[in-house]
């Protein structure tokens, strides 16, 4: 997702050279004022969009193929009666019924609608407090992972996340596990999984889940594994991340959690739906995608089709490393619409 040190090209859209990433990230960094639903930030400069990453262009059209989560066929009738708007209660909403998450999972979901930011360091609870004032009500949180690039939480703990949740907070726990043999981000090139990837898979799911466990994240939570973009379109490459990604969703599954997926619209959101649309197994239950400046919709994204991963299972991530100041405290976030599952803490 993001580091206090550096911007990744990924969620620009670049892969071309570093001038012009420099010039899309001043852009991004001087925007306007703070993250709410009803404002968005201003978009990036068109010559700024380039292709394969968090803005990337779509190769090809989203499949029409009409499916939730990857697996279950969703008509669009349905689709059309059953609305978010319709469904949202003070910004939570019922947990919807698939073919995917067995019932007893989806029966102790909780869901949360509206915005949340997201920062590298788990930030104090003064500084919690101070931003109730500001229009966030989730919260991203690395609760886990040998990529983080924060991997030293000085302030996450279980007496933390119960602190936060008390507060009224909705948390996103992110596992940044083993990155794609082609992951594009130089710093995360010393954490590629291995040509064994199912079996790592396998076993930093096993690892997400207890490290949920320990920190009173129970099941029927959502876990977010994040894969930052890296070369899809490699096809050796794409199977050796795929298959990562899948016994990860199973381990995490079979500890009865929900496997949520994050990363770049144009790279791994894009493997994940053509994946989706080739009919395979254990994908992601909920979909996280980085697309910045573009709106904060999360029903618009163009690298996925309109009726994949919902209802309720999208999360977009429009906006990074913009400085705010809420309640007197200030720091470095990620911006991101919520329409999906949470932590849950209580019995």
């Amino acid at each position: 997702m993001r580091s206090l040190t550096s911007i990744r090209a990924r969620y620009l859209g670049i892969v071309t050279p570093p001038l012009a990433v420099a010039t899309t990230v001043t852009a991004l960094l001087i925007s306007g004022p703070p993250a709410s639903a009803a404002a968005p930030p201003r978009p990036a400069p068109a010559a700024a969009l380039g292709t394969a990453a968090a803005l990337g262009t779509v190769a090809a059209p989203a499949s029409v193929a009409s499916m939730a989560l990857g697996a279950a066929a969703v008509a669009p009738a349905r689709l059309a009666a059953r609305t978010v708007e319709d469904e949202a209660v003070d910004g939570f909403v019922d947990a919807p019924v698939d073919g995917l998450d067995s019932p007893d999972v989806l029966a102790r979901v909780v869901r949360f609608k509206g915005a949340a930011f997201d920062t590298c360091q788990a930030p104090a609870l003064a500084t919690m407090k101070a931003w109730r004032s500001s229009s966030y009500r989730g919260v991203g949180v690395y609760f886990g992972g040998r990529g983080r690039a924060c991997p030293h939480q000085q302030n996450l703990s279980r007496s933390w996340l119960a602190n936060v949740d008390g507060m009224g907070w909705r948390v996103l726990p992110i596992f940044v596990g083993s990155q794609s043999p082609c992951v594009w981000s130089e710093a995360k090139r010393k954490v590629r999984m291995s040509s064994h990837s199912a079996t790592q898979g396998r076993a930093e799911g096993k690892q997400a889940a207890g490290q949920a466990q320990l920190l009173g994240i129970r099941p029927g939570s959502a876990l977010y594994l994040d894969m930052e973009a890296y070369d899809a379109d490699d096809a050796g490459c794409a199977r050796t991340t795929l298959d990562f990604v899948r016994a990860w969703n199973r381990e995490v599954r079979g500890q009865g959690y929900l496997p949520g997926f994050y990363s770049s619209a144009g790279s791994g959101v894009l493997h994940m739906e053509r994946a989706r649309r080739a009919g395979q197994s254990d994908l992601p239950s909920v979909m996280w995608f980085a697309r910045w400046g573009s709106s904060s919709s999360v029903y618009g994204e163009p690298s996925l089709h309109a009726d994949a991963w919902r209802p309720h299972r999208r999360v977009h991530q429009y906006a990074g490393n913009v400085t705010e100041t809420h309640g007197g405290r200030r720091m470095v976030v990620d911006r991101n619409t919520v329409d999906a599952p949470v932590a849950r803490f209580e019995p």
